[in-house]
């Protein structure tokens, strides 16, 4: 629009406009701003631009209409609207056959087994398959060999692998010097330990372990780190060593003598190193437990019976290894509890030993904490029987993996246990009873299924606590 009218600055020609923008004078304009000539300009010339007359609103008055009222708002009934009919959707035009060669449609076997064929030869393939039986045939083993490589699979290792790689080695080619079979859980325990720690940082050596035991009638614990744990294995450990004839890591030259017993070797070894340990720990208790195993194979099977001193009492070489692999076991699980990753019990065969084992000890056990005034002090039910006499007996069940039946003797360490004699019945799974037996679970708080005589199933818990020690 020109700007003729606005550079006169005469404004008082606007007095005219009410507030819609209309004029006093019957002269309208149209809605679209043309004059009556409807070219669109001010004077009608249809050159699009207004003269000195056309800049003047009073000459070619404008107006903006005012917003048409809807029916709605009349009151007046609606116009009928005339029904419309739906139209139906237009079905999708199949794509025309392809006429292909057979050589051509078998070449597309494996797109079309991979589903990137385009949809005409999709059905070019299909109508061909119905006829020509060789190109079904290959088309359903190329389907199959697709499955197969579609076929999720996790990433985790399978937790067999290294027994089954091994097996199969074994049994291409047996070992010259076997292991033992009473040596086997130990050699297992330790590497599944060795492999937990291949991935820990120094963060992780560091990291606090509460071991625990039970004493007496009572829980008790020592506070430690991972690194401290294994050195606590390597010392105890060492007593099969030393049985063996191999170096003691605790003694030599200006090292002071130690008590033999597992707690005293293990408050030793702590003391004499000036500075935490750390890392460098995993690598001769590592070694140790390598020549343990070798020694053990070359000496053959005929060695378990070599006497394992233990300060107060003595294992032969066979229930040594056993006992060193459940301690193992238990301590893998608390360094594992302690860095948050999950730890699987040994295997169930290697997990009956090691029950067998607890068991074997319970008469012992037994009359040690007798002796100790620590048992039930009702003595009205004992009934002492002469060695190798039948006598009461407790029928312990352990239920799970590694589980079974025994017969403890309640009376005597000499006696014969026997089914005829049994007075109590205590139900166990072989797990929670090996919590028991290394003190992380105590009598009370055992799950235990119970019946018979409560004094003889209280005495037998408790005397697989005792078997217990740091």
């Amino acid at each position: 629009m020109s700007g003729a009218g606005h550079e006169d600055g005469d404004w008082e020609k606007y007095e005219g406009y009410d507030a819609q923008g209309s004029n006093d004078d019957t002269g309208a304009t149209h809605g679209d701003g043309s004059g009556s000539s409807g070219n669109g300009d001010g004077n009608g010339d249809g050159n699009g631009d207004f003269d000195s007359r056309g800049s003047d609103p009073g000459d070619s008055p404008r107006r903006i209409p005012m917003p048409r009222s809807s029916v709605e708002d009349t009151g007046l009934p609606l116009p009928d609207v005339p029904s419309v009919a739906p139209v139906p959707p237009v079905p999708p035009v199949p794509p025309a056959p392809l006429v292909l060669e057979h050589d051509v449609l078998r070449s597309l076997l494996g797109a079309w087994a991979l589903a990137a064929c385009a949809p005409e030869e999709t059905l070019a393939v299909e109508e061909h398959l119905g006829e020509c039986g060789a190109c079904a045939d290959e088309a359903r083993r190329l389907r199959e060999a697709v499955e197969l490589l579609q076929r999720p699979e996790p990433l985790d290792l399978d937790p067999t692998l290294r027994t089954r790689v091994l097996q199969s080695c074994l049994d291409r080619r047996p070992p010259r010097i076997p292991v033992p079979e009473w040596a086997a859980p130990y050699d297992a325990e330790t590497a599944r330990l060795d492999a937990l720690l291949q991935d820990f940082g120094d963060a992780e050596w560091h990291a606090p372990v509460r071991l625990r035991w039970f004493e007496g009638t009572a829980q008790t614990s020592r506070r430690t780190t991972v690194a401290g744990v294994i050195a606590h294995l390597l010392s105890v450990d060492s007593l099969v060593a030393v049985a063996l004839g191999l170096d003691d890591p605790l003694t030599g030259e200006g090292k002071t003598p130690v008590a033999p017993t597992p707690a005293g070797r293990t408050e030793a070894y702590w003391q004499a190193s000036h500075h935490p340990h750390n890392r460098s720990v995993r690598l001769p208790w590592r070694e140790q437990s390598h020549g343990i195993v070798r020694t053990v194979a070359f000496a053959g099977g005929g060695s378990g019976k070599l006497p394992v001193p233990y300060g107060d009492f003595e294992l032969p070489l066979r229930d040594a290894m056993l006992d060193r692999a459940f301690e193992c076991w238990v301590h893998a699980g608390d360094i594992a509890e302690a860095v948050d990753y999950p730890y699987e019990p040994p295997a169930p065969r290697h997990l009956h030993d090691m029950i067998d084992l607890a068991a074997r000890m319970l008469p012992e056990a037994l009359a040690a904490r007798r002796q100790a005034g620590l048992a039930t002090p009702n003595r009205t039910t004992r009934h002492l029987v002469p060695a190798g006499e039948p006598g009461r007996s407790l029928r312990l069940e352990i239920e799970g993996s590694g589980g079974g039946e025994w017969f403890i003797p309640l009376d005597s360490p000499a006696a014969v246990p026997s089914a005829a004699h049994e007075v109590a019945h205590v139900a166990l799974d072989g797990v929670e009873f090996c919590q028991l037996a290394a003190g992380h679970v105590s009598p009370e708080e055992a799950a235990a299924g119970q019946d018979g005589d409560r004094e003889a199933i209280r005495d037998v818990l408790f005397a697989a606590a005792s078997l217990s020690r740091m």
